[in-house]
C-alpha cells in the first residue's frame, strides 16, 4: 500500500516537471511585446533552460548520491517553483534570462532523480507511464496559461498559477520526506528486464559487433542514431515553443486559442505514449519506431499545406501521435541495437544529445524566423523528421548487413 501510494507522489511530480515545459511557448506571442524583447529572445530562454538542465543531469547523479533522491527532488522543486514565481513577476528579458537559470538546473535535477529512482526500486513497465504523466503536464500547461490569457488578459497569471502549483508539491514533497527511504529498503525492481524492453530482439551477433571495439563511439551505427535523437527533439522542442507564435502567425488565432492548440499537440504525445505501453506487447520497438517516424512526416505535410486552420490542428495532433512512441521506444532499443555491455554509456550519450538539440535547433529556427518568417515552420519540421527517419533507417540496415557478415 505504502509502496503503491508513494508511486502517485512520483506520478504527480512527473506531472509537475512537465507543466513549465510548455508554458514559454504558448506564452510568448503575448510575453514578447509586454517586455519589449526581439521575436527571437524566447529561442534564447529556452537554450538557458535547457542548458540548466543538461549541467544538473550530468552533476545530478553524484548529488543524489550524497543527499539522496528525495532530498534532491525536494530542493529542485522547490527551485522550480521559486523560478516559476519569479517568471510572474519579471519586469524584463534580462530577470527572466537570470531565473531560466534555476529554472533548467531544478528541472534536469527532477528527471534525472524521478527517473533512476523509479528504475532501480520499480517495475520498468512503470518508465512508460513515468514518461505518458510528464505529457500530462505538459499538456496542462498550455490550458492553464490559455485560461490566463482568456479571461485575465495576463501572461503572468498563468506562471503564477504553475508556481502556486509547483509550491503544493514541494509541500507535499516535505511531508513525505521519510518515504523515499522506508519504500527504497522494501521494493527493488528485478535484475534484468532488458530483453522484455526491447522487444526480444537483442541477439549475439549484436554482442558480437560490440566486443570488436573498446569505446561506444567506435561501434558502427551509433554516430547516426545520435542523430535521429539530436532531430528527434529538433522537431518535438521546435514545435513546443514555436507552434503558437506559427498560428498566431500565419493562421490569425489569437494567442489563448494558440495556447489550447499546443495542448492538443502535447495531449497527442500523451495519449500516444499510453497507448504505446500497450502496443508494446504485440509490436517490436524497431516498428513502432518507424510507424511513429512516418506518421509525424505525414502529419508536417498537412501542417505545411494551405488548408483550412483546423486541418493546421490535426497536423499539430498527428505529429505529436507520430512522437509519441520514438523516444521511450529509441531509448530501450539502444541494447538491442548494440548490445547490453556498452548500452548504459550510450544511453548517456543519446540523453546528452537528445538534450543538445533541445537547446541548439529551436534558437537557431528562431533566428531564421525573425529574418525570413515563422511560415518556415511546417519546412523546417519536415525536414528534421526526415531526417531522423533516415538515420533510423540507416542505423538498422548497418546492424542488419553486420549480423549478416557474422553469420
Amino acid at each position: 500500500m505504502v509502496v503503491t501510494f508513494f508511486l502517485l507522489i512520483i506520478y504527480l511530480a512527473f506531472i509537475s516537471l512537465g507543466l513549465p515545459d510548455s508554458l514559454l511557448g504558448v506564452a510568448w506571442p503575448a510575453m514578447q511585446p509586454d517586455i519589449g524583447a526581439a521575436f527571437e529572445s524566447a529561442g534564447w530562454l529556452s537554450m538557458v533552460i535547457t542548458g540548466g538542465t543538461i549541467v544538473s543531469s550530468l552533476i545530478s547523479g553524484s548529488v543524489i548520491e550524497r543527499f539522496g533522491t528525495g532530498m534532491v527532488t525536494l530542493v529542485s522543486c522547490l527551485l522550480t517553483a521559486s523560478a516559476l514565481l519569479g517568471f510572474a513577476y519579471a519586469p524584463s528579458l534580462f530577470w527572466l534570462i537570470l531565473l531560466a537559470i534555476p529554472l533548467g538546473l531544478g528541472a534536469g535535477a527532477v528527471d534525472t532523480g524521478l527517473n533512476h529512482y523509479v528504475a532501480n526500486h520499480y517495475k520498468a513497465h512503470h518508465m512508460s507511464w513515468l514518461h505518458c504523466f510528464w505529457g500530462v503536464g505538459a499538456t496542462l500547461g498550455p490550458i492553464i496559461m490559455s485560461y490566463s490569457m482568456g479571461t485575465y488578459d495576463a501572461w503572468r497569471d498563468g506562471y503564477f498559477t504553475v508556481s502556486m502549483l509547483q509550491f503544493a508539491l514541494v509541500f507535499i514533497l516535505l511531508l513525505t520526506l521519510p518515504l523515499w527511504r522506508i519504500v527504497a529498503s522494501q521494493h527493488r525492481q528485478p535484475e534484468d528486464m532488458i530483453e522484455e524492453q526491447t522487444g526480444n530482439e537483442s541477439t549475439n551477433s549484436d554482442e558480437a559487433i560490440v566486443q570488436k571495439h573498446g569505446k561506444p563511439l567506435q561501434i558502427r551505427g551509433v554516430k547516426i542514431t545520435l542523430l535521429a535523437f539530436l532531430f528527434y527533439c529538433g522537431v518535438e522542442a521546435t514545435i513546443g515553443l514555436w507552434g503558437a507564435s506559427f498560428l498566431v502567425g500565419t493562421r490569425d488565432l489569437p494567442p489563448e486559442t494558440a495556447a489550447v492548440w499546443v495542448s492538443m499537440y502535447y495531449g497527442g504525445i500523451t495519449f500516444g505514449r499510453f497507448i504505446t505501453g500497450f502496443v508494446t506487447l504485440r509490436l517490436n520497438n524497431r516498428t513502432l519506431i518507424r510507424a511513429g517516424q512516418v506518421t509525424a512526416i505525414a502529419g508536417a505535410v498537412l501542417l505545411l499545406l494551405p488548408l483550412h486552420s483546423y486541418l493546421s490542428l490535426i497536423g499539430l495532433i498527428v505529429i505529436g501521435l507520430g512522437l509519441a512512441p520514438i523516444f521511450p521506444c529509441l531509448l530501450h532499443e539502444t541494447p538491442a541495437r548494440f548490445g547490453k555491455a556498452q548500452s548504459s554509456r550510450i544511453m548517456g550519450y543519446q540523453i546528452a544529445v537528445a538534450y543538445t538539440g533541445t537547446t541548439i535547433l529551436p534558437p537557431l529556427f528562431g533566428i531564421v524566423a525573425a529574418q525570413i518568417s515563422i511560415g518556415l515552420l511546417p519546412v523546417v519540421i519536415l525536414l528534421f523528421a526526415l531526417i531522423m527517419l533516415v538515420s533510423s533507417e540507416k542505423v538498422n540496415r548497418i546492424l542488419y548487413q553486420s549480423r549478416k557478415n557474422e553469420a
